[in-house]
């Protein structure tokens, strides 16, 4: 129906009104951008890379004490602050959770109360007490997942006969088989392969103690089976996986006789396997259960302590380590690509200016951390395309992931260089890598391509929750975004199966589910994001669903929050005290509606000027990051200074685009040619 001019005019009069009514709030926005370009340009690396802390739960610390009485290495000063440092965590009811402001959790706690124990603090002291009682009342150690049992098995302090089996053989099964290597997630395989060599092993040290207290009703061995699926549902995965497993128990008799058939090859196919991936890598995989686990394997299969890759292996462990006088405290691993790539954007998009020093030395870095290596993902994806991509970490050539590709090619096209032939050739480089990884649903996922054979989740060991890596709405949303600023058409086929694929996934209220930032605002501001960047008109009904969502659950104080309690019930969506990360996510999110001046939108700009600290930060005290849902969280520390600011110059933009430019603010960003061609 065509547009009356009387039509015409009345939308310019409320266009000029919601301009004017946005414009109160610019002298504040603008103080706030300033200071927060500020700060975030000091915390810039002298290299030209940023890197916040991730933080995390105390499972990795308990880990810690409980290898060094497996190695008989203790440092009595080092174990002192490691205790501390778990102490300090502990809830006042007793436990340990995994995430902050999270109930406690059953591995974190069991682990805490025995790294408190191998330490020598006394079981009668009352923090041990409580520690116990809660553990007790999660179900004790028959509870734990089966990574956790392991590790007490090296101690000693559970039977092997009752870890589930993990075969060295599994590398020698070819990708014909309807379960083989290659269909695990990325990191699943790093994890497994040197544990399936410590399983041949079974190098037990005990440590001179029990946690007998800790199983409900005493130490009895029917409480440590594996429960199989009752009648009527005896026909089961599970119930084959477990089967199979006591055949693979009695073959490891066999094995260990030194008469296993394919044992011998399979134990030399794992140690090279794992050794080959230390190569240009901060450990396997750059992570540290893997770097733990391929320590562990080294020593069993006897290199000695002053090997080059077990020193090697340890001072990688020893990166990830935080210490000061009172405490020592770990990270998972490091984040530089990823923290640099989300602080360019923000500086770029909040205006400054194209030839800054930093931003020039933030691309240059960058541009250095390409890899230009076929690692393992073409296994799964096996496309003559030029390698590229980039990772999470410093150094972990064999395993590029499309989300940081993805988020450096959004950095790429804004940042600065003197030498715009290199980027643009990486940038195309890049993005034609990226594109391959395209599911044949249409999504995207994190490492692999198509790795989302459910039938791994029913194996025994694959308790911990990321045995695939399946595609989710974030990811695939934030390619689109990618895509969109390439000027691709809603008809071109990679983007049309991908919309579809993100309709498909879009929950009953509008939301969609967040795989790796906490959680349902994370999943609904990418996917508005990366759908607007495309142009998709933005009054759809299922695309204003999203915003009637964000707006619905908008907090008293302007902000936005969510736990990490929403994976275990989407009950809880929306629901968590505000921070400012979340609050930028659903401000952005808003934002791709096209209204300024929308009241919820301005509650929020109103909370993150309110809310910013004098130096140009924000504080943050809730887990808004994602490693395993229901499993594994993370606290980006940089989450908190970056996406504020990325989502006050989007308002800003916004505000700029509706009324004119805002003085001050340089919105000519460069563009990188099309990769399309």
């Amino acid at each position: 129906m065509p547009v009356s001019k009387l039509e015409t005019q009345t939308a310019a009069v409320h266009q000029g009104l919601a301009v004017s009514g946005a414009r109160q709030y610019v002298p504040a926005v603008e103080r706030a951008i300033e200071r927060a370009q500020n700060h975030l340009l000091g915390l810039q690396n002298p290299d030209g890379y940023w890197l916040g802390e991730l933080i995390v739960d105390t499972t990795i610390m308990s880990d810690m004490i409980a290898f060094r009485h497996w190695d008989r290495s203790v440092d009595p000063e080092w174990q002192r602050k490691a205790a501390n440092y778990i102490l300090s965590q502990q809830l006042p009811g007793g436990g340990w959770n995994i995430y902050h402001g999270g109930p406690p959790e059953v591995n974190a706690t069991i682990k805490a109360y025995l790294a408190l124990k191998l330490a020598g603090v006394p079981v009668t002291d009352p923090r041990m007490l409580r520690a116990r009682a809660v553990a007790l009342s999660l179900g004790g150690v028959p509870r734990m997942n089966t990574f956790s049992k392991l590790y007490l098995a090296l101690l000693g302090l559970y039977p092997w006969k009752y870890v589930p089996t993990i075969p060295c053989e599994v590398l020698l099964i070819g990708k014909w088989f309807r379960v083989n290597f290659w269909d695990m997630s990325n990191w699943s395989r790093a994890m497994l392969v040197p544990l399936a060599i410590i399983n041949h092993f079974r190098p037990t040290r005990p440590v001179g103690c029990h946690i007998n207290e800790l199983f409900p009703e005493g130490y009895h061995e029917r409480d440590l089976r594996l429960p199989r699926d009752p009648w009527p549902n005896l026909f089961t995965w599970r119930n084959f996986f477990l089967a199979l497993d006591k055949l693979h128990k009695f073959a490891e008799l066999w094995a260990r006789a030194g008469i296993h058939p394919f044992r011998r090859r399979a134990l030399k196919r794992a140690e090279q396997w794992m050794i080959e991936r230390f190569e240009g890598s901060d450990g396997l995989a750059a992570i540290f259960p893997a770097i733990l686990n391929s320590l562990i394997a080294l020593k069993v299969l006897g290199y000695p302590p002053d090997h080059p890759l077990v020193r090697q292996t340890e001072a990688n462990l020893k990166k990830l380590e935080h210490q000061n006088a009172e405490h020592v405290w770990m990270e998972p691993c490091l984040s530089p690509v990823w923290d640099t790539a989300i602080a360019a954007i923000a500086l770029r998009e909040s205006g400054v200016p194209a030839d800054h020093p930093a931003l020039k030395k933030a691309t240059t870095w960058l541009l250095g951390k390409e890899i230009r290596f076929r690692g393992d993902w073409q296994h799964k994806n096996p496309a003559p395309v030029e390698p590229s991509g980039w990772v999470f970490e410093f150094e972990n050539k064999w395993n590029p992931d499309v989300d940081d590709t993805a988020m450096v090619l959004l950095a790429l096209r804004l940042t600065p260089t003197d030498n715009p032939a290199a980027r643009d050739a990486a940038y195309r480089r890049g993005l034609n890598w990226m594109l391959t990884f395209q599911c044949r649903d249409g999504g995207w996922a994190a490492f692999d391509k198509d790795c989302t054979n459910n039938i791994l989740e029913k194996v025994p060991f694959a308790d911990h929750n990321a045995m695939l890596d399946p595609e989710c709405a974030d990811i695939t949303a934030r390619i689109l975004e990618v895509l969109g600023h390439e000027k691709y058409p809603l008809d071109h086929p990679q983007v049309a199966r991908a919309i579809e694929y993100l309709r498909k996934h879009q929950e009953p209220d509008g939301s969609w589910y967040g795989r790796w930032g906490v959680n349902y605002i994370y999943g609904t501001w990418q996917v508005l994001r990366g759908l607007h960047t495309l142009g998709l008109d933005m009054n759809q009904p299922w695309l204003r669903k999203a915003g009637e969502w964000l707006e619905s659950i908008q907090h008293e104080d302007g902000g936005w929050g969510e736990r990490c309690d929403t994976y275990e019930d989407p009950v809880f969506k929306g629901r968590g005290p505000s921070t400012a990360s979340q609050t930028a996510w659903a401000v952005m999110g808003l934002c791709t509606f096209g209204d300024p001046n929308h009241p919820a939108l301005l509650r929020g700009i109103e909370y993150l000027t309110r809310t910013q600290n004098p130096d140009g930060s924000w504080t943050e005290d809730e887990t808004t990051g994602t490693g395993f849902p229901r499993v594994y969280y993370l606290k980006y520390d940089m989450y908190r200074n970056s996406w504020p600011l990325l989502a006050l110059a989007t308002w800003r933009k916004l505000l700029a685009a509706a009324g004119g430019p805002i003085n001050g603010a340089d919105h000519g960003l460069p563009g990188v040619p099309t990769a399309r061609g």
